[in-house]
């Protein structure tokens, strides 16, 4: 029930929240059998107390090597549940609270990883225009560099999605179930034009689709861009020490209009961000910034002093 029913439908939690969830389960389901000696539908509610996950959680880090923002996450699918239980079992009252007051575990904030302006060229030329893959992969790297998209919204965009006149603007359905409309350049409108035209028609309403006649999936998209990043080295291979994933091609986006814009804000609503302060990950990360804030103000003046010619037998050590 909570995962069937709380969190698609009262929570409105995206597919991937739900599986991402499902997942953590199925982890903690399998160690609690282990260490009582049962079977995972044997296991009662009572047996998944405090002492028993932070066991769990132990267990994710030591021996599957999970970083602690993995182990974060298990955790907070645990005490989503937990919420869920404490309204619908009053005996777990002391048992829940228990599990609610368990501490997430800080993580390091690293800075984002972005590609140059050459190096997503580089990248967005790397499909061979006379193939039909080609132009379907050219096509999607442009959308999801120019909209910043997630991977999620990328595969899951929709015919009913585009909007060609007075020019491209996609449609994008986010995180939370939020919606947003990106108006995106004519170029990634003429790749996507050319993706439309040799589209076949299918049963799926995904725009991006398969050789099956089936829509893009996550895994699928991510061989297609390790493939053309392999290509794109040969002519920018400074790519080749970056670790490319489908979320670089979002903080590519999100980097370069921060300098052209220099407004945070418009970079949050362009990427969906539900506060501002996931979008400052980006201000940290960016150079111009610390350069112009170095440029205003005075430095303090330093004295010259004369180069001594020989040490002084005077000097004191």
């Amino acid at each position: 029930m909570f995962l069937q029913q709380r969190l698609p439908h009262e929570r409105q939690a995206s597919q991937n929240t739900s599986d991402s969830y499902a997942y953590a389960f199925l982890l903690l389901f399998a160690f609690a059998s282990k260490q009582y000696k049962v079977s995972p539908s044997a296991l009662l509610l009572e047996q998944i107390d405090a002492p028993l996950v932070m066991a769990f959680l132990e267990h994710l880090e030591k021996e599957r090597n999970n970083s602690p923002r993995t182990r974060n996450a298990r955790l907070a699918a645990v005490k989503s549940f937990m919420r869920f239980i404490e309204y619908r079992v009053p005996s777990a009252l002391d048992q829940v609270r228990r599990i609610m007051a368990i501490p997430v575990k800080k993580t390091d904030v690293p800075l984002v990883n972005y590609l140059t302006q050459s190096e997503i060229q580089a990248l967005l030329d790397a499909p061979d225009e006379n193939t039909l893959d080609g132009i379907r992969d050219r096509a999607m790297l442009h959308v999801a560099y120019a909209g910043g998209l997630r991977v999620s919204e990328l595969v899951g965009l929709r015919m009913e999605d585009l909007s060609f006149e007075p020019r491209l603007i996609i449609r994008v359905r986010g995180k939370g179930r939020k919606e947003r409309a990106l108006p995106l350049w004519k170029e990634t409108g003429r790749a996507l034009r050319a993706w439309l035209a040799i589209r076949e028609k299918a049963a799926v309403p995904e725009v991006f689709l398969n050789s099956r006649g089936q829509h893009i999936t996550r895994s699928g998209f991510s061989y297609i861009l390790k493939k053309h990043v392999m290509t794109a080295i040969q002519r920018s291979p400074c790519l080749a020490k970056k670790r490319v994933s489908p979320h670089v091609l979002r903080h590519t986006c999100a980097m370069i209009m921060l300098q052209a814009t220099h407004d945070i804000r418009k970079v949050s609503i362009w990427l969906g961000h539900a506060t501002l302060q996931s979008t400052e990950v980006y201000v940290q990360a960016d150079p111009n910034e610390k350069l112009e804030a170095i440029e205003a103000i005075t430095p303090p003046t330093v004295p010259k002093r004369p180069v001594p010619t020989s040490r002084s037998s005077n000097r004191p050590y």
